[in-house]
């Protein structure tokens, strides 16, 4: 038997008063996947985020993550939920009052499972795995770099080593350079942790560099769902402006 989707939507109508963002939205993500959702502006892609980690509540329609509705009534599988999947937000949203010790340590702590000596250990391992040294866990968050606070984010994401990884903009910010080396940074963690992505970008090299499948959001439906071959073949006005540009085609090419 083969196991359900990481992420499964299934008619999904998202509306506020009289402004219906999502209309009858399905959209499936299959385990090891890294989909991109892209889209303009208002089209509601961060807000599909949102429903689909269960910080927001979709007006009608299912959400389902690992086969178990992410608004389930039964606290047990809702606190397992959380705890297999990780959320890397747009500008990182560190606890500005904790050092990035504490932040790191922070959901390894909420288990209430392991002593304060495997959590040191594991804070160590996460920072090193985002390539950082134990001596930035001491830092204030005020004291890191944009580039820093994306990886420190990331390791607070990864605490849990969740089997889905969910990521809101996750280059914003960072200059060329720091936005190349993040996505490297990323698509290698994937390949060796082999967790499931689901993100939002706007970015155009970061969706190139780390998707393997898009989602393009328009019209308040997904207009096109696949690899980058299939959805460049779907004849929609956001496709064409949106993977039109040289420097579009350019990223696209680069990333085969």
């Amino acid at each position: 038997m083969s196991s359900p989707p990481v992420v499964d939507v299934q008619g999904v109508w998202t509306r506020f008063g009289e402004t219906v963002v999502h209309e009858d939205i399905d959209l499936v993500v299959h385990r090891g996947e890294m989909l991109g959702l892209v889209g303009g502006s208002g089209s509601g892609k961060t807000t599909l985020l949102r429903e689909v980690v269960g910080l927001l509540k979709p007006t009608q329609g299912e959400v389902r993550l690992f086969g178990h509705s992410v608004f389930g009534s039964d606290p047990d599988v809702q606190r397992d939920l959380r705890r297999r999947f990780g959320m890397l937000f747009q500008h990182g949203a560190l606890f500005s009052a904790l050092p990035v010790f504490d932040n790191i340590a922070f959901p390894l702590r909420e288990l209430k499972r392991l002593d304060e000596e495997l959590i040191r250990e594991l804070v160590w391992m996460k920072l090193a795995m985002v390539e950082l040294e134990p001596a930035h866990g001491l830092l204030m968050p005020a004291e890191l770099s944009g580039g820093m606070v994306k990886r420190v984010a990331l390791a607070r994401a990864l605490a849990l080593e969740p089997e889905l990884l969910v990521l809101d903009e996750p280059t914003a910010g960072l200059d060329p350079d720091r936005s190349q080396n993040f996505v490297k940074l990323i698509r290698t963690l994937q390949r060796e942790l082999n967790f499931t992505v689901i993100m939002v970008t706007h970015d155009i090299d970061t969706l190139a560099g780390l998707a393997n499948r898009v989602a393009a959001l328009s019209d308040r439906r997904v207009v096109a769902v696949g690899t980058f071959k299939e959805v460049l073949a779907v004849d929609h006005p956001f496709i064409r402006s949106y993977f039109g540009g040289a420097h579009a085609v350019a990223a696209l090419e680069q990333a085969g």
